[in-house]
């Protein structure tokens, strides 16, 4: 059995008005419209979502349940930045098992009504509180692993530079994007510094947003869409939550081996990936997981950056979106809008930042310093 992907919805990431409850609304509205169905053809819901402690609000499947008008089967899931991509798993197996035919997943966040110094601290909560207590933060501890990457392969700040100006210019032809601003990569280098070698540029900034995906059987695609996006490679790991841990820091583990779960699923290899997502959360993290995924060997990843490989005309487009360097990263959406840029890339319709004949995409989702990474392949 395969999986399709048979429509998706997005709102614009960034500040936004509406409640958590209204973007959660407007995301399932647009699938189903969007699949001339309605909520009677759902079998279950998955919400991916990190934190309460953003609105107060727990307890979301009652809400939508609430906003629906139905009784439906509803669970939330959270792992972090990686909820939307466990939340898109456990759906594919809900369907690969025969126990749901139609399953939709939405993805929301609403963290910008929230005062700066708390959002800190709501983060802080999914990385080692070891390493919390002793006054590390997510911006200090990427910065580390861009130091190791540094001193191992003769990175530079220059390197991480140029993917937030890629970024940034992607998000240009990107309408739901948050950022419509181009960037220099003396733009970013002049920028405030965070934490030694990241600067305010390198980061990814908070947002509210939501996104949606509505997925069944192949056999039942048709009846939605013309044009399914298949489903083909799923890959999922767990490591250690802190730095001190691994082997080295220079390496996500976990990526490394969810892509090679993924990819062996499918029988794809990484030259076969035409576009895909990975989870910039800050510049180091796109270089790291470029080179974790397979993308090219390990500490070549400022080479693919030098050659322009990675831009939306490359051999390997990353982050056509934007990525959530200037797409935006309302946490629990951001697994999910991944897979509905991808969706859209491998149904043609990306409009300026569409890459050229793509077929097969990809999707990393990762949550914290990489401890939690889901890796999704699919193909038009």
């Amino acid at each position: 059995m395969r999986l399709a992907i048979v429509s998706t919805g997005h709102t614009k990431f960034g500040k936004l008005k509406q409640g958590i409850e209204e973007l959660m609304l407007d995301v399932c509205n647009q699938a189903l419209s969007k699949a001339n169905t309605d909520i009677d053809a759902v079998d279950a819901i998955y919400i991916s979502n990190f934190s309460s402690s953003f609105t107060g609000q727990c307890h979301l499947p009652a809400v939508l349940a609430s906003k629906l008008g139905v009784d439906k089967e509803i669970t939330r899931v959270e792992s972090a930045c990686a909820s939307g991509g466990i939340a898109l798993k456990e759906a594919a197996i809900s369907i690969l098992s025969g126990f749901y035919n139609t399953v939709l997943v939405i993805g929301v966040e609403k963290m910008c009504d929230t005062p700066i110094d708390q959002v800190t601290q709501i983060l802080a909560s999914a990385a080692s509180q070891e390493e919390i207590k002793h006054g590390a933060t997510f911006p200090s501890l990427y910065a580390l692993m861009a130091q190791r990457h540094f001193y191992d392969f003769g990175t530079t700040e220059e390197h991480l530079a140029k993917i937030a100006v890629k970024n940034h210019k992607n998000a240009l032809n990107n309408p739901l994007a948050q950022f419509h601003k181009e960037i220099t990569v003396d733009d970013v280098l002049k920028s405030r510094v965070v934490a030694s070698p990241l600067k305010l540029l390198d980061c990814s900034p908070v947002s509210d947003g939501a996104a949606a995906v509505l997925m069944t059987t192949e056999e039942n695609a048709l009846k939605y869409t013309d044009s399914p996006v298949y489903y083909i490679g799923i890959g999922h790991d767990t490591g250690t939550i802190d730095l001190k841990s691994r082997e080295t820091i220079s390496t996500m583990p976990a990526v490394k081996k969810a892509s090679a779960k993924a990819f062996a699923m499918c029988g794809l290899t990484p030259p076969d990936i035409d576009v895909a997502e990975v989870h910039d959360c800050f510049t180091i993290s796109e270089l790291l997981q470029i080179e974790d995924i397979g993308f090219c060997d390990k500490g070549m990843g400022k080479q693919m950056i030098e050659a322009c490989r990675t831009d939306i005309d490359g051999d390997i487009p990353i982050n056509p979106s934007g990525g959530l360097k200037a797409k935006g990263h309302p946490i629990g959406a951001t697994g999910v809008s991944q897979v509905v840029e991808i969706a859209t890339q491998l149904r043609g319709e990306a409009g300026k930042r569409q890459v050229r004949d793509a077929e097969y995409g990809l999707c990393c989702n990762i949550g914290g310093t990489g401890a939690t990474a889901v890796v999704s392949i699919f193909s038009r």
